[in-house]
């Protein structure tokens, strides 16, 4: 399976969280940047509230794209055992990378929320989004954050990823939408014909046109069940 891109891969996912429409305790958080454009139409067509949860990859030192894991943005720590194991860093040397992360997490804080706090996830539904999976150390150290926040439920809703990293995924969570799985599978955006780079600006765009779509579809429930005067 390709996907044209990001906006429809995330109204693909729709029809399978079609049970979560209108859940007033479900929402969705998406992993920018490229998660948040699939966030956004899962959003538009299940009437959720859209928030973004950073995580950011600890690349290698001699191969930053390598992820040795990840930290997400309440300070949990992923780490990958089969990568840890070749590169075999000591805790100083983790603990270093991990801070220079954290300062990024801090920036895109800033920049994504404009002040505003993360929303409460406990007993809420939380569908953890993004645009594919490949290692998966993003997605797990975002779980692993998740899970502390107490949820009443956690699902992960991915378009696409390898067979492998899916059946470790779905161990982690309570629920896990996938819709390919190739084999054999290359990166994420070989599986899209349009895989633009996302930017900072579209991040915080996508987040202020969930809310207002949000928003619109609210008031126009509350105008069709108003009772005449």
């Amino acid at each position: 399976m390709t996907f044209k891109n990001r906006e429809e891969a995330g109204r693909r996912l729709v029809d399978r969280l079609i049970q979560y429409r209108d859940d007033p305790t479900a929402i969705i958080l998406a992993l920018p940047r490229g998660g948040v454009a699939v966030g956004y139409q899962l959003s538009v067509g299940l009437h959720l509230p859209l928030d973004v949860f950073i995580t950011r990859k600890l690349g290698a030192p001699d191969n930053p794209e390598y992820a040795l894991g990840a930290v997400g943005e309440t300070g949990t720590v992923y780490l990958n055992p089969e990568a840890m194991a070749a590169y075999g860093l000591s805790r100083t040397e983790i603990d270093g990378l991990a801070h220079m992360q954290q300062q990024e997490i801090a920036r895109r804080q800033g920049m994504y929320r404009q002040g505003r706090q993360m929303p409460p996830l406990a007993e809420h539904s939380v569908i953890l989004v993004d645009d594919g999976i490949a290692t998966g150390s993003t997605f797990f150290a975002a779980v692993q954050s998740i899970r502390h926040l107490k949820p009443r439920r956690l699902i992960g809703a991915i378009p696409v990823g390898p067979l492998d990293t899916i059946q470790e995924a779905r161990v982690q969570v309570d629920e896990f939408i996938v819709l390919a799985t190739p084999d054999p599978f290359r990166a994420v955006g070989h599986h899209y014909i349009d895989f633009a780079q996302v930017s900072d600006y579209d991040v915080a765009e996508y987040l202020t046109l969930a809310e207002e779509s949000l928003l619109g579809w609210k008031e126009r429930t509350q105008s069709s069940t108003a009772s005449p005067p």
